[in-house]
Formats: C-alpha cells, sequence, structure tokens
C-alpha cells in the first residue's frame, strides 16, 4: 500500500470521503450482526456502566429466618423430678432450669423490685450450691459409707479423744469469687497443746514457759503457736510441728552452768532453795537439829503462798493467803481459840 500510494500520489478529497463513509457503514453492518466478517466469530454486546442506581436495580431483602424459641425448661418440670439428675454438679447459673423466682440485684428506683433471674448478670457471676441439696447431700454420704471404717473404740468422749490426741490443728479455707483460687489467708496454720499432756518436769516446765512468752494461757493450760511465712499451708504445718519439738527438747536440755546457779541467779523463787524454808525450818524445830527424832517438814500450803508471794507481786489475795499460812505455822490460831 505504501508504494502504491507513493506511486499514484495522493488521493483526491472526494476519494477520501468515500473512503470514510465505507468504513463507518461497515462498522454498522458488524454492530447489527454482531460478527466479524470473514471470521464468523460473534462479539460480545458492551454493557454500559451505570453509577446511578435505579429502581430496578435494587434487589429484594432478605427475610431473616427465626427458629421458634421453646419455652423455659423450668415449665415443664414435674414437681417431684429428680434434681441431682437436673442440677448434678456445680456450674453456673441458668434460669431456665431453675423453677425457682430468684431475684437479685441493685434497684434504682423506689419501690421497685430486683430484676428477675432471666438475663441476670448478677446471679452468674456469685457461686451456687443448687447441687448440695439436702436430699443429694444424703445420697453421696450413703455412697461413700462403703469407703468408711468404723469409728475407733476407746474415743467416745471429748475427755478420751483428748488424752490420746491432745494436738490440735485449725486451718482455714475460702470459697470466693476472684480470678484465683488462692487465699493467702489460707496458709496460716495454728497448733494448740495443752501444756500438762507433755510431762514436764519443774525446769523443763519453767523454761517452756520463757521461751514461748505470750503464747501460753495459764486460765485454759493452752500452747498456741501460729505460723504464716511460708506459702503454703503444708510447709506451715510442717514448721509449727518443727517449732513444737524443738521447744519441748529445748526445755528438757540442762546445761551445765544450770547446776551451779544460786538464789540470786534463778529466774523464779524457788522455795526448795531459799531462805525462808530454811527459817521456817528452825522455827518449827527449836533446839533441835535435823535428823533428830520429831524434825517437822514446812507445810507445802505455807511454802505455795510464799512462792506466789514472790513470783506473782503482792496484792490483796496473796497478803492474805500468806497472813493465814503463817498465823497456821506459828500456832498462834490455836492459841487464840483455847484463850
Amino acid at each position: 500500500m505504501a508504494l502504491f500510494a507513493r506511486a499514484c500520489g495522493p488521493w483526491p478529497l472526494w476519494s477520501r470521503s468515500v473512503l470514510a463513509v465505507g468504513i463507518r457503514l461497515q462498522s454498522t453492518r458488524l454492530q447489527e450482526n454482531g460478527t466479524r466478517p470473514g471470521t464468523g466469530i460473534e462479539e460480545e454486546e458492551f454493557r454500559v456502566l451505570n453509577l446511578k442506581q435505579t429502581k430496578s436495580q435494587r434487589l429484594a431483602r432478605r427475610k431473616a429466618f427465626r427458629p421458634e424459641v421453646p419455652p423455659p425448661r423450668s415449665q415443664q418440670m414435674a414437681t417431684d423430678q429428680d434434681w441431682g439428675a437436673v442440677w448434678p454438679g456445680p456450674r453456673s447459673f441458668n434460669p431456665s432450669a431453675v423453677p425457682l423466682p430468684i431475684r437479685q440485684g441493685y434497684v434504682t428506683k423506689r419501690n421497685q423490685m430486683s430484676p428477675g433471674k432471666f438475663a441476670n448478670a448478677e446471679l452468674m457471676k456469685i457461686p451456687n450450691f443448687l447441687h448440695l441439696t439436702p436430699p443429694v447431700i444424703k445420697r453421696q454420704c450413703e455412697a461413700l459409707k462403703q469407703f468408711c471404717t468404723p469409728w475407733p473404740k476407746g474415743l467416745e468422749t471429748e475427755e478420751k479423744m483428748k488424752a490420746h490426741f491432745p494436738l490440735t490443728c485449725v486451718t482455714s479455707d475460702y470459697c470466693h469469687a476472684l480470678p484465683t483460687i488462692r487465699n493467702p489467708l489460707s496458709r496460716i496454720v495454728t497448733v494448740q497443746v495443752e501444756l500438762s499432756a507433755l510431762q514436764l518436769d519443774r525446769h523443763a516446765r519453767d523454761k517452756l514457759l520463757r521461751l514461748v512468752g505470750e503464747r501460753y494461757n495459764p486460765e485454759t493450760d493452752l500452747l498456741t503457736i501460729v505460723t504464716d511465712r511460708c506459702p503454703l499451708k503444708k510447709q506451715n504445718y510442717d514448721y509449727a510441728i518443727y517449732l513444737l519439738t524443738a521447744l519441748y527438747h529445748e526445755s528438757n536440755t540442762v546445761e551445765e552452768w544450770e547446776a551451779t546457779k544460786c538464789e540470786a541467779d534463778m529466774e523464779y523463787f524457788d522455795f526448795e532453795k531459799s531462805r525462808s524454808k530454811r527459817n521456817a525450818e528452825a522455827t518449827l524445830n527449836w533446839g533441835r537439829k535435823e535428823g533428830d527424832s520429831g524434825w517437822q517438814q514446812v507445810p507445802q500450803a505455807y511454802a505455795d503462798a510464799v512462792s506466789r508471794l514472790f513470783n506473782e507481786g503482792e496484792n490483796e489475795y496473796n497478803i492474805a493467803k500468806y497472813k493465814e499460812q503463817t498465823i497456821a505455822l506459828l500456832g498462834l490460831a490455836e492459841e487464840k481459840e483455847t484463850k
């Protein structure tokens, strides 16, 4: 075509217009037939993009499918049903399974009832004991009887149990609604024992009382040891038993320097080693020597009165008791009666 155009020269204007009309006619025929001439391939229809929404383009909304909700289970329950089968174990509160008109919540207005059980978050937050009804507890106890042993003989009363088991251990467990099941207060262990059950002599008892200090209650004769240093309850219990064992053995230990103590070195007034005993014996046995026939010992009541006066201090009761025992020791009361 290029060689032909060069050879023939430029086309006249009327030929150009005829060529343009021929091309337009050919394109119009292609659009009407939808095929290319000579190929036989059908062309797709040119789709127009319409950005403006019309009524014909609106889609029909789908209808939401709502299943039929059955009535609450509590309305279909029988009055004589087995509640242990409905609520067998601990679980969160379920309003449809509890046939009780339970209400809980804060009331903002006056004369307004508390929120009901349905859609009540307060009832679901707290722990419930609906699985521990009396019939269920009785049934569980009957099932556990096969694993129990008979009650030991000789422990029928509290006195017998204290005689065989003088040690008492007190611990605490807490039930609360927190993210953790551990409570810091549950680690505290309290161990109590009667001091008379330890079978201590006078020296060991005095030494133990000085070691424990205010942990001993003379009115109830109880020694109380409280441990809370360790993070676990078992560790605190072992530590309390260790302290009790160490106190017992240390109290029964007699050091060498304790045998050389005199009356001025004693932590308490010992009547057996005091000058008061020697003076009282000299008064009772005037003109006699120790070991002679008729040698009299100091009455125990007088020894207790003197010891209480020195150890506990002067008060109205101790002074009156000391006066009474002194008059009885000297025999002045008998002479007054004879007169």
